[in-house]
């Protein structure tokens, strides 16, 4: 994709040039911030949130679990979900389909769920630093329970890597046929 102002070439879903700071969007109006039709679990927050700010739904709400969790505090994430049900629009119709990377469960790299093993997929890390903090951020504050309860709403949350496309089975080409040989006789 082209800048429409400088004409350099940027990434494909730019929304703005890296060059010279140009909107690359077709419409000149902001961002609304609604809530997502199509990419919900209970009432698009999430969805819209990641849609908005440009990450992935599930990467939003891991972090909505984590920030609701962590400080010892459920209720409070609760009621900010239920606040943000009341306040933010929904959609008016159906979200374009993202192309960028999605948060999935890792299929190849898996000691409990795969939920860390996903995140360092999705980062392109290492996956044992991230279960290391995992472990540390669960135990440090004292609360193993909560480290607990928000990797197994993130098993839930995340959903399972898809399947790789195994490519069909080839057969080894032909061998093509070797010519007899004679055996030589030896004189002497």
């Amino acid at each position: 994709m082209f800048c429409r102002r400088c004409t350099r070439e940027i990434a494909d879903n730019a929304a703005y040039c890296a060059h010279c700071g140009a909107s690359q969007r077709s419409d000149a109006g902001p961002i609304r911030l609604e809530r997502s039709v199509s990419d919900r679990q209970l009432a698009g927050i999430c969805g819209g949130l990641a849609a908005y700010i440009g990450l992935d739904a599930t990467l939003v709400r891991v972090l909505w679990i984590v920030l609701s969790v962590v400080p010892g505090a459920i209720i409070f994430g609760i009621i900010a979900y239920l606040a943000a049900w009341l306040i933010i629009p929904e959609a008016a119709g159906p979200e374009p389909v993202s192309r960028s990377k999605r948060l999935t469960r890792s299929l190849t790299d898996a000691r409990v769920a795969g939920v860390c093993g996903g995140l360092a997929e999705y980062f392109d890390v290492d996956p044992t630093p991230i279960r290391f903090l995992w472990v540390v951020l669960s135990i440090y504050p004292g609360a193993v329970i909560g480290g607990v309860i928000v990797y197994g709403v993130a098993w839930l949350v995340t959903p399972l890597a898809p399947l790789a496309q195994a490519p069909p089975p080839t057969t080894p080409p032909p061998t093509p046929p070797s010519e007899p040989v004679e055996p030589t006789s030896r004189s002497g």
